[in-house]
């Protein structure tokens, strides 16, 4: 697990980002986009460059859509901690706020066995919190990895399309589809994507992106 401090100095340089990121789209029309997540969003093992936020931010200029994507991925971050930063990111956005946001977590609460309960209601937090700003959401979701078991593989993947449908939000059931368990897109690791898998990630998720951006996502 990250220390504490430096978790706490990641945080501010990501506000930073967000502040911006805000700021620069209030003068080109710029739509602003904050990716908040775990490693899998921050880009864990890649350059800055091939994170999947720098590649969808090239994937949606390349379709006429201009959007600064901001990378509020903290690797190791469970859906606690995304809870518990989520304010603090925000508060980047005080002269406006995200066109959207894409909130990706959970990944590690499930490798680390926690409770789905504390996953669901940590999530369920954060979408209110976002809703109460009036600022659009696609929740990406996540699997449970197979050996954990059936019993807690329910209960942790029902999590993501029944929160969606309760907080009427855009929904992105896998974020590692087309990617998961393929040696080739992933790291030695087997669980993070290389640049080519994060590559594959951004552009699956462009064009939906892209539609919630110029026809406006569920609020």
């Amino acid at each position: 697990m990250m220390p504490k401090f430096l978790c706490r100095a990641l945080v501010f340089v990501i506000l930073a980002a967000v502040s911006a990121a805000v700021s620069a789209a209030g003068h080109d029309a710029e739509k602003v986009v904050v990716m908040f997540g775990d490693s899998l969003t921050a880009g864990y093992g890649l350059p800055a460059t091939d994170s999947v936020p720098a590649r969808l931010e090239e994937e949606l200029r390349a379709m006429g859509v201009a959007a600064k994507v901001v990378n509020a991925g903290v690797s190791g971050d469970t859906t606690t901690g995304g809870r518990a930063r989520l304010e603090w990111v925000l508060a980047g956005a005080a002269d406006g706020r995200p066109d959207l946001v894409i909130l990706e977590l959970g990944a590690n609460d499930a490798l680390r066995g926690l409770d789905p309960k504390v996953t669901r209601d940590n999530l369920d937090a954060m979408l209110r919190h976002l809703a109460s700003r009036n600022i659009p959401v696609l929740l990406s979701g996540m699997y449970a990895p197979p050996n954990m078991g059936a019993e807690y593989g329910d209960a942790f993947n029902r999590i993501y399309p029944e929160l969606a449908e309760e907080h009427s939000v855009a929904f992105d059931p896998f974020f590692l589809e087309g990617v998961a368990a393929r040696p080739e897109l992933n790291q030695a690791d087997g669980m993070h994507p290389n640049a080519e898998g994060a590559a594959l990630v951004a552009k699956r998720l462009a064009p939906v992106v892209a539609d919630l951006l110029r026809e406006g996502a569920p609020r």
